[in-house]
């Protein structure tokens, strides 16, 4: 259940509103101005916003955990600081938004649109991104363990402290890609593409010899040529 806050005056018609327990109701009656609206420090948890346009609006150190934004208009929206853990955004827009420092654990994104989003420090440990839109997305110092991510392409882009641990990254595209502070351990990597990627700065831990032909073209380390050859018990010196 959502914390419960101090009472509050009516909105006003101002576009940013603070320290508020909203509805559905209440967003819907701000949404029908057509202007973006700017939510500080708001309460949205297990809040219904399916369907809604909201786009161009602004979410700071807002808490939606469990809250619903199946379907919902939300291109270039900006994300700050906000908790989300399981929250849906089932098919949304979020094409052109800026997520950053946001906690969205286990949230959905499948099918949503993504084209050019940017999450920046932001933690989708257990998020499912199956199926989306995401021309030029992009991701930094961000977890990612345990998430889905089938058929993502990161082909020339530069990872930067990206943690993929025991992520589904099934039939990815690392082409060319640069890896800097980087986990891939225990990642399920099955025809994923690695060709002339910098694996340096990577994170191989329980990648299997067997797979190693999944890394033909990539460039890796001495030290971690030797943890490869290490499951057939040979030394590299």
């Amino acid at each position: 259940m959502a914390p419960s806050l101090s009472p509050a005056p009516p909105i006003s018609p101002a576009n940013t509103i603070e320290n508020r327990e909203l509805n559905r109701s209440t967003i819907e009656v701000l949404s029908k101005s057509g202007l973006p609206h700017k939510l500080i420090d708001c309460v949205l948890e297990e809040a219904d916003l399916s369907r809604l346009a909201l786009d161009g609006w602004v979410f700071e150190s807002c808490n939606l955990k469990q809250s619903n934004f199946i379907g919902a208009k939300l291109s270039n929206t900006l994300w700050s600081s906000c908790k989300g853990g399981f929250a849906d955004f089932t098919g949304s827009d979020l094409s052109e938004s800026r997520i950053e420092g946001c906690d969205f654990n286990n949230s959905n994104f499948r099918g949503a649109t993504l084209t050019g989003a940017q999450f920046d420090r932001c933690k989708l440990t257990g998020a499912n991104l199956t199926e989306t839109k995401t021309l030029n997305l992009t991701f930094d110092e961000t977890r990612l363990a345990d998430a889905r991510l089938p058929g993502l392409s990161f082909r020339k882009a530069r990872l930067n402290g990206l943690d993929f641990q025991m992520a589904d990254l099934k039939k990815c595209d690392f082409r060319d890609a640069i890896f800097q502070d980087c986990s891939l351990r225990d990642a399920n990597l099955a025809e994923c593409r690695f060709e002339g990627a910098d694996l340096r700065g990577a994170d191989l831990g329980g990648i299997r010899l067997l797979n190693a032909k999944q890394f033909r073209g990539a460039t890796i380390s001495r030290d971690q040529a030797g943890q490869l050859l290490a499951e057939l018990g040979l030394k590299v010196r």
